[in-house]
């Protein structure tokens, strides 16, 4: 009897321990929504001043943004924008309406991904390649957040810097955003005519698939992937719901009110915004892309409690009021 009593006691103080070690977490990062303390700055490296850096809430110059953040990805980086670039630039002689940047994020890497980023700025300008460097690591969600927050266009592209999907794919998610975009503006009037519409306007989100290759990606990938991914959907299924995918787009508008308020800057970022998405009633589509695995992935078994301890935090910090969420953008 003295051990169950003793057991039941060191369980107890354990768990009170444990919740105690959630709330107080969840509290720090109250606030983790607003920027880190390195400001964002533009350089050119033809002539090393500093460019003017601009801000989610500016109005929109150009058309889309591409986002990429970057750690330690000097081998893979070159070759995934130099497909990116080469894309783009030929939807320009196309079209010469069609404006781009491209924002790669440094997220404090300890390689040559900083010297083969400004590469590009250099062969490209910097006014439609630019580098933010975070100085140190914070994340894969702060890179992005940071890239977001700053950057031009009218729609504003996740895109991962191995590659593994598939820039060629921007404009189906570039059709589907528009459609969804235009159906919330006109509210079912299958008008498009109106000039006042500016897609940069309505909140709206796509998120790309890629249920359709998993059948053959599960005979190809290795084992533990699998069982990350198959864990990791069901967590994130118990605690955004369905809708959570790979590469994302959204509008100025979605991208102002998500990004403002994301805190997660990790592992589970996507999950928030899935959950934001939500919350501002945000519409979702979802389209399949094509997509590869990519070897150097950074995802291994021990990413597995972080992401459930960034799921704790998420739903302990929005379900008690301690992560309030501001409309103000």
């Amino acid at each position: 009897m003295d051990y169950i009593c003793f057991f039941v006691t060191f369980t107890a103080i354990a768990l009170l321990g444990f919740v105690s070690v959630v709330f107080f977490e969840a509290y720090k990062r109250r606030n983790n929504h607003q920027h880190i303390e390195v400001p964002a700055i533009f350089e050119d490296p033809s002539s090393l001043k500093q460019v003017p850096c601009p801000h989610i809430v500016d109005p929109a110059t150009k058309y889309i943004s591409l986002i990429i953040p970057a750690f330690n990805e000097e081998h893979r980086l070159p070759g995934a924008l130099e497909e990116t670039m080469n894309y783009l630039h030929q939807r320009t002689l196309k079209d010469s309406s069609f404006t781009y940047e491209v924002v790669i994020i440094d997220d404090g890497s300890a390689d040559e991904t900083k010297r083969v980023a400004f590469e590009f700025v250099r062969k490209y300008t910097v006014d439609k390649v630019r580098v933010i460097l975070l100085g140190r690591n914070h994340g894969k969600g702060e890179a992005i957040r940071k890239g977001m927050m700053h950057s031009r266009g009218e729609l504003l592209l996740m895109l991962d810097a191995d590659g593994a999907t598939k820039v060629t794919d921007l404009e189906k998610l570039e059709n589907q955003i528009q459609a969804v975009a235009k159906r919330e503006y006109h509210h079912g009037d299958s008008s498009d005519s109106d000039p006042r519409f500016r897609i940069s306007d309505i909140p709206a989100a796509v998120f790309g698939s890629r249920a359709h290759l998993e059948e053959k990606a599960l005979a190809t990938r290795k084992w533990y992937r699998n069982f990350l991914m198959k864990g990791f959907h069901l967590v994130v299924l118990m605690a955004a719901g369905p809708g959570i995918c790979d590469t994302q787009m959204f509008t100025r508008a979605a991208a102002r009110k998500l990004f403002s308020n994301v805190r997660l800057k990790r592992w589970c970022f996507d999950v928030e915004l899935v959950f934001l998405c939500k919350w501002f009633r945000i519409s979702i589509s979802e389209i399949s892309v094509n997509w590869s695995e990519i070897p150097g992935s950074k995802v291994n078994l021990l990413s597995i409690p972080n992401m459930l301890w960034e799921l704790v935090l998420m739903s302990v910090g929005y379900r008690t009021g301690m992560w309030r969420i501001s409309n103000s953008a």
